[in-house]
């Protein structure tokens, strides 16, 4: 079951909308994931810290990965340790700080998520077909919506 069928009529309808975006969320996510694992043998982890990398093509120190991803140091370093192993990512001294060092995508490392970005980008837009293009727009306005509401924060918004 899930978390959009545990709710029921009595409820606020922004209640049951967040069930649906969570339940919606999480099965396209769980399509993502089985994707990248079949067609490339890698996981959704190894994925984000990659896109991340490619947003930054100077590399980025493993404190600034981790709080990007929203993660521990420690699961950044274990992923970071696999991904040089296969040579898709590369790890640089930090000029004036010895106990750091910057984590780049490797030539490899950039193909190979090009690649992987490609299949993912189709995925989610696969993900959404059920949808006409007018209505994926005023979805997204309306949802920018809910964004900068709750970005104001709760003092300004009582």
């Amino acid at each position: 079951m899930d978390m959009e069928a545990r709710a029921h009529g009595g409820q606020p309808d922004a209640l049951r909308l967040w069930l649906r975006l969570l339940t919606c969320t999480q099965l396209i996510e769980k399509q993502v994931r089985s994707e990248l694992r079949s067609q490339f043998g890698t996981t959704l982890p190894r994925f984000d810290l990659m896109a991340q990398l490619e947003r930054s093509p100077e590399g980025l120190k493993m404190n600034e990965l981790s709080r990007r991803m929203m993660v521990t140091g420690g699961n950044v370093t274990g992923i970071t340790d696999q991904l040089a192993a296969e040579g898709l990512v590369d790890r640089v001294d930090v000029e004036g700080d010895r106990r750091a060092y910057r984590v780049l995508l490797t030539p490899k490392g950039r193909k190979a998520f090009q690649e992987m970005a490609a299949s993912h980008a189709q995925w989610v837009v696969d993900a959404f077909a059920g949808l006409t293009d007018k209505e994926i727009a005023v979805l997204h306005k309306l949802l920018g919506k809910v964004k900068e509401h709750a970005r104001q924060g709760p003092e300004v918004n009582a």
